[in-house]
């Protein structure tokens, strides 16, 4: 039997007047780790949030807080993020001119590092770093905003990440983020997808701990 992916609600899509209640949601659901955005306005065209938001909800739950930094100079910050509670800091490979280094130092503070690829970056670009990594994050939208449509080639470049890393014999698992939903789910998972980022799927959703569920089930 296939194992269940793992499921990451985004809080980028979460109810901000009432954040601590749904992050609560999410502890008491079947969510393995909860997906923090965090965006500059110069990397990506918006501004979400930082450590005043993520150190505060920390307390409220023992699940993996995967932070997904779409910064530039994100290791300026690296450190800052895992004291505020981060598990898995994940920078994206457009923002990283010395990327292997910036793997090492999210290692160096114990969190698992992950990076991220834009639609238009191959998956080829990692391939020198690919055993150093925890975790590769395929972005299925163009990152910056919730609700997009996913793009199609997704599925492609899942398949083809999955051979890089058999081939590599890296243990990196591989995230999904932008557009995940019941139509496209079941299809990542099989191509390879371990990890599915869901954020308005989810929250906009009539029962969010019903519909994470669901997902859970997928395999």
């Amino acid at each position: 039997m296939e194992k269940s992916p793992l499921i990451a609600p985004s809080i980028l899509s979460a109810d901000f007047t009432r954040l601590d209640k749904d992050i609560k949601m999410l502890d008491s659901s079947a969510a393995d780790w909860i997906h923090i955005d965090v965006m500059d306005g110069v990397f990506v065209p918006n501004i979400s949030f930082g450590f005043s938001v993520i150190e505060p909800i920390r307390s409220l739950t023992k699940k993996v807080f995967d932070v997904h930094l779409m910064i530039v100079q994100p290791e300026k910050y690296i450190e800052r993020f895992r004291q505020a509670g981060a598990d898995v800091i994940t920078v994206h490979q457009e923002a990283c001119p010395h990327l292997h280094r910036v793997i090492g130092q999210i290692k160096d503070t114990g969190a698992k590092a992950g990076v991220a690829l834009n639609p238009h970056t191959p998956v080829e670009s990692l391939s020198e770093v690919i055993q150093d990594i925890d975790v590769v994050l395929i972005m299925s939208v163009n990152p910056g905003f919730g609700g997009q449509s996913f793009i199609e080639n997704t599925y492609n470049k899942v398949a083809k990440l999955s051979r890089l890393i058999a081939a590599s014999g890296s243990k990196a698992v591989i995230e999904i983020d932008g557009g995940v939903n019941a139509g496209n789910a079941q299809r990542l998972v099989k191509q390879g997808a371990d990890v599915l980022v869901a954020g308005n799927f989810v929250f906009k959703s009539g029962d969010p701990v019903k519909t994470i569920q669901e997902l859970k089930d997928l395999q």
